[in-house]
């Protein structure tokens, strides 16, 4: 046969031609197969038997030395035509498409799958699984992720929360495993605990009131007051985070799963022997580890500790403060009150550590022994005067007048002032010293009679003024009332149309009362040639005459003085030397107060 001449039934046909795909039905984002026609520099020239060759970039041919013409290879079809008209395929997505059909044909939400955390991106991490699939933050571990860069490059298993298969996203878990795995373990690990069993764990957290362990599986809390027998102010002064520590078991809780933990308990409780360590009356050393206002504790040893009270701290001075006396971390030395084993309570005495000077004190001013000191302070009811170094006696208001009713110590004293006393009492057991200023004399009513007699006239001078009548001020400082009906023969109204205070006047005695330190005086009946009972037998005798009348006015007069001095009282401003008691031995004051008679005048 002729060269030319061409047998028709010998050429081969056009689906031989393409590879049997003549008929392929070519569609984008698909898996087909073709065939190595070329190998060149930049790649391969792939027939998939459409009416152009694909090209296949070398980069993406893993086995570039080995491939060779004829070979058989599986793309993913991007495009069948560019602008060039030639179809775009890709070896890296067929095999992430191979990738994903596998997941989703053997995989389902809620399965295991084990992948390589490959890199960090924001929100998490990125995970291989044949394809990549998001690892959020929140699912890496079973607290808070301090670093996502520690977990890059590692083997895990995973859990599987979602599978998305439009947008071809997988979402992973880590955190649901670690969790299924510590309640196997912590279930494990509770039938495994009980009471006083003694454990290692990890410092996992650090609160304001205790730490929580990591006991393998299981956290437990470490409170702050079983840290230690000592005072802790934070438990960080105790345990660090991540440190591993040897703990007791003191309570295991299975209905709510919880454990108490103790650090203390693996140590002898100190307080068993307190009382054979810390003997009542013995000297003891120690530090200032709190102070407050009423006393201030002092560390005898880690675990124990004492009170000194402020009542405790001086023999002669009044600690308001027990911060006026001691601060925190002064090392001191006391002497133990008492010890009470069950309370968990030991007394201290700062003051016992001297000699008390109360013990001779009262041998040294006996009572009516006069004293010379300064007025330190005063109170609304006395003041205090200064008799030796640190000891005060008080003089209550009281015992500063015979004759004047003395409603606040600065009528009379001024601090500072320089005052002579006679000593009353001296209660040396409640540490309080009374004095008399009125007693360095004479009372003057007991010798009233010998100056004065119904019928005397008599001249003093009006230093007050009342609606029911003039007090006068006679000899000797002794005061006399002339009630309104004596001021004159005529009715008067008002006291101060017939006298003023300063006025000097003259008016006669019609009545005397030394039981109730009382003057009865009439101006009216100090004229001369006015009849009136010249003696207290005549007057007493008297009852039924005007007299009689007149003592009952008067007792009436002074009853209301003494009313209405006690209502201005009330109501009179503070003395600014009130302020002093604040800094005035309390103690003292009350004392005093007690122990000091009552003013004789206030049975008027």
């Amino acid at each position: 046969m002729s060269k030319n001449n061409i047998n028709l039934e010998d050429m081969p046909s056009m689906e031989e031609l393409l590879g049997g795909q003549t008929n392929v039905n070519f569609q984008e984002n698909t898996l087909v197969k073709g065939r190595v026609a070329e190998k060149t520099d930049k790649g391969v020239l792939l027939d998939i038997g459409y009416k152009a060759e694909a090209l296949v970039d070398r980069q993406e041919i893993k086995n570039w030395d080995t491939i060779q013409v004829g070979d058989e290879l599986e793309v993913y079809l991007e495009q069948i035509e560019d602008e060039e008209n030639i179809p775009v395929v890709s070896i890296h997505k067929a095999e992430l498409q191979k990738a994903w059909d596998s997941i989703v044909a053997n995989y389902e939400e809620g399965g295991l799958i084990k992948g390589t955390i490959r890199n960090r991106v924001k929100g998490g991490l990125i995970v291989d699984v044949g394809v990549e699939a998001f690892l959020p933050g929140s699912q890496v571990d079973l607290g808070p992720a301090r670093n996502l860069d520690d977990y890059v490059g590692k083997q895990e298993d995973f859990k599987i929360l979602k599978i998305n298969a439009e947008r071809r996203n997988i979402v992973l878990s880590r955190r649901e495993l670690l969790e299924a795995a510590r309640a196997e373990q912590r279930a494990k690990l509770m039938d495994e605990l009980i009471p006083k069993q003694i454990r290692r764990g990890v410092v996992k957290n650090i609160t304001e009131f205790g730490a929580f362990v990591d006991l393998n599986g299981m956290d437990g809390l470490l409170h702050i007051t079983d840290m230690s027998w000592g005072r802790v102010s934070h438990p960080s002064e105790v345990v660090k985070v991540g440190e591993e520590i040897e703990v007791m078991i003191l309570e295991v809780d299975r209905e709510r799963q919880r454990v108490s933990l103790g650090l203390k308990q693996k140590e002898g409780n100190p307080w068993d022997t307190v009382d054979v360590k810390y003997p009542k009356d013995s000297r003891i050393k120690g530090r200032v580890v709190n102070v407050m206002p009423y006393g201030a504790f002092v560390e005898l040893e880690e675990g124990i500790e004492g009170l000194i009270h402020v009542s405790e701290m001086s023999w002669t001075k009044k600690v308001n403060r027990a911060s006026d006396i001691l601060h925190e971390g002064d090392e001191v030395e006391a002497v133990v009150l008492d010890v009470n084993k069950e309370d968990r309570k030991i007394s201290l005495g700062l003051r016992q550590t001297q000699s008390n000077p109360w013990e001779v004190i009262k041998e040294r001013y006996p009572k009516g022994t006069r004293i010379k000191g300064k007025v330190r302070n005063m109170t609304g009811y006395g003041a205090f005067v200064q008799i030796q170094d640190d000891i005060d006696g008080m003089i209550h208001v009281s015992d500063m007048s015979w004759i004047r009713k003395i409603n606040h110590p600065s009528e009379v004293l001024q601090k500072g002032m320089e005052v002579e006393a006679v000593i009353l009492d001296v209660d040396a057991d409640h540490q309080r010293i009374s004095l008399s200023m009125k007693k360095l004399t004479d009372d003057p009513w007991q010798t009233i009679q010998n100056k004065y007699q119904v019928g005397d006239v008599v001249e003093g001078k009006i230093t007050k003024l009342a609606s029911f009548g003039a007090f006068v001020e006679l000899e000797g400082g002794i005061d006399g009332l002339i009630h309104i009906s004596e001021l004159s023969d005529e009715r008067v109204n008002r006291v101060k149309d017939v006298v003023q205070v300063g006025d000097t006047v003259k008016a006669r005695v019609k009545n005397i009362n030394t039981d109730e330190r009382r003057i009865g005086l009439s101006m009216k009946d100090a004229t001369e040639g006015s009849e009136i009972p010249t003696s207290l037998a005549a007057l007493h005798s008297n009852t039924g005459n005007d007299l009689g009348g007149l003592g009952g006015m008067l007792d009436d007069a002074f009853q209301r003085a003494q009313e209405e001095t006690e209502k201005a009282t009330d109501v009179a401003p503070a003395d600014e030397d009130n302020k002093a008691t604040e800094a005035a031995p309390a103690d003292e004051d009350d004392k005093a107060t007690e122990a000091a008679p009552a003013d004789e005048d206030d049975k008027a």
